[in-house]
């Protein structure tokens, strides 16, 4: 493969503005991030430190290998919901390296309403389990939570029963569940050391029970305390429950480490083993080479050359379709096809996916898309000329892939592009977002502009006169709501997204991901639905 070619001017007025103005969204981005990471009021971190407890992600980071990388997922999901308790909830969720093995962790955030389980929480726990099962991966919880947030129990009671279902489906396909009680585990979330494969209970911190003394007391009349209940030792001792009794924090820790050097999990399917080329231009080029609004064109190549290993990207059908990028490349020495929007999807370049796709699941190599589309084209020529047969096939093709996928959006998503390009509904392995990308049916103006030219019809067929002023309000108002739904920021919090990253940080995202999705074997589709030619 030979090294794209940069053509961009780094000393142009065009390519400063961008980068200001991408550096606006990225501080934005790690404000918030900042936010995430709050693990409870002052007053409550000093009630754990007095009793002796670590914080939620000083356990994480005992947990992982020395060095270790972190791909923290969903930080920001349920940031500015109503009654939500902030961005990320009450559990910190990330794969890392434990024991030399990939494996995912979930740490709650015990000093943050007591670790309970809002309605964000709940869903970012789905998600996780979802890619937990998927990439096969193996899992640590380090648990303290007062289970189901009461005022939200309505909302998530029949959500909540699905995470403890799948840690069994899990532990019947060979992956293992280790979980760590460092203090509540009550009610619900007594099923999670309950139902996974290995427990450890810390010695007179863990309270593990179905019922509480007063829920006991209410119940039954019978008078117990929380040790006679559910403490660690009656539970080692006793119920079995427990599997192991950890003197402290840090002894609990160690066992879980052990359990994963003895814990048979997946070989890795392929690792690289030459050594791994650098791109050509440095990743800070992102910053001046996409543009902060997606209304403005960039040539996606830019973008890839900055990305894969080597800036080598050999390109498939580069002079047909040319609104839709498509080629192989390395990223980190893993072997990936890419599909990158440069416009809108013209019927050639629906045909041209389709068709790498094709290849990609014959060869067995994963995909990565690059989202920044407005949709397929319309028209009335367009309309003619297939254009619904030929989008069609590309999501034929996406839909019915088998080797695995990662989605990153880095400008519009809008329409049917969003699904021909793999958007959240058609299951990627793994999908982020830039922080400037938006989202939606369409864009907030056009969205605005036919709900006007709706109404205007509408007053026309009833013989009234259409309110200008009236209907300019409207419009104005329209815009502004469907801008605000559409933003990274909206989507990440409702969980469309599994991170938002700065563009920066591209190329270690997908490395890291593509490692685990190579985790496993890859085994591309034998064959796709019927394609209306």
């Amino acid at each position: 493969m030979r090294p794209l070619q940069s053509k961009i001017n780094t000393n142009s007025s065009q390519f400063e503005e961008n980068r200001a103005s991408m550096l606006e969204f990225v501080e934005k981005l790690e404000k918030h991030l900042a936010e995430s990471r709050f693990q409870g009021k002052e007053k409550h971190i000093d009630r754990a430190r007095k009793r002796g407890k670590l914080l939620a992600r000083e356990r994480l980071e005992l947990v992982l290998d020395r060095d270790s990388p972190f791909l923290e997922l969903l930080p920001l999901a349920g940031m500015g919901n109503k009654g939500g308790f902030g961005a990320g909830g009450t559990n910190v969720s990330g794969i890392g390296l434990v024991s030399g093995k990939l494996c995912m962790i979930n740490s709650n955030v015990g000093s943050r309403k007591g670790g309970s389980v809002d309605y964000a929480t709940v869903f970012k726990s789905l998600r996780v389990g979802q890619i937990m099962g998927e990439n096969r991966l193996p899992s640590i919880n380090l648990v303290e939570s007062g289970g189901a947030n009461l005022p939200d129990q309505a909302k998530i009671f029949n959500y909540g029963g699905e995470s403890f279902r799948e840690i069994t489906r899990r532990s019947k396909m060979g992956i293992p569940t280790i979980s760590i009680v460092f203090g509540n585990a009550t009610a619900g979330g007594a099923y999670v050391p309950g139902m996974s494969d290995f427990s450890i209970f810390q010695k007179q911190a863990a309270k593990v029970f179905l019922a509480g003394p007063p829920l006991v007391k209410m119940a039954t009349n019978e008078v117990a305390t929380d040790e006679e209940l559910g403490g660690a030792e009656m539970h080692s001792r006793v119920s079995g429950v427990s599997d192991y009794l950890a003197e402290d924090e840090y002894d609990a820790i160690r066992m879980a480490r052990e359990l994963m050097e003895v814990v048979a999990v997946s070989k890795p399917h392929f690792t690289p083993t030459e050594p791994v080329e650098a791109p050509l231009y440095p990743a800070e080029e992102i910053l001046g080479v996409v543009p902060a609004n997606p209304k403005n064109p960039f040539d996606v190549r830019e973008l890839i050359m900055r990305v894969v290993d080597g800036s080598r990207f050999s390109e498939f059908k580069p002079e047909y379709g040319n609104t839709l990028v498509c080629g192989w490349a390395k990223i980190h020495g893993y072997p990936v096809g890419i599909l990158a929007n440069n416009g809108v999807i013209f019927s050639e370049s629906a045909n041209k996916g389709a068709h790498f796709i094709q290849l990609s699941n014959k060869n067995n190599i994963p995909l990565i898309f690059m989202q920044n589309t407005t949709g397929y084209m319309v028209g009335k020529a367009y309309e003619e000329g297939g254009i619904i047969k030929n989008g069609a096939k590309l999501i034929n093709a996406v839909s019915n892939s088998e080797v695995p996928s990662i989605t990153l959006m880095i400008g519009s998503s809008y329409g049917a592009g969003n699904y021909g390009m793999n958007g959240r509904s058609f299951d990627p392995r793994f999908l982020f977002a830039y922080p400037n990308s938006k989202i939606g049916v369409m864009g907030s103006e056009q969205l605005a502009g036919v709900m006007e030219i709706v109404q205007r019809a509408s007053a026309q067929s009833l013989g009234r006169e259409y309110d200008e002023e009236q209907g300019e309000m409207l419009k104005a108002m329209l815009t502004a709501e469907a801008e605000s739904k559409a933003s990274a920021w909206h989507s990440t919090s409702e969980l469309w997204d599994d991170g938002l990253l700065d563009p920066r940080e591209t190329r270690n995202y997908l490395g890291f991901s593509l490692a685990v999705l190579y985790n496993q074997p890859i085994k591309g589709s034998d064959g796709f639905g019927v394609w209306r030619m």
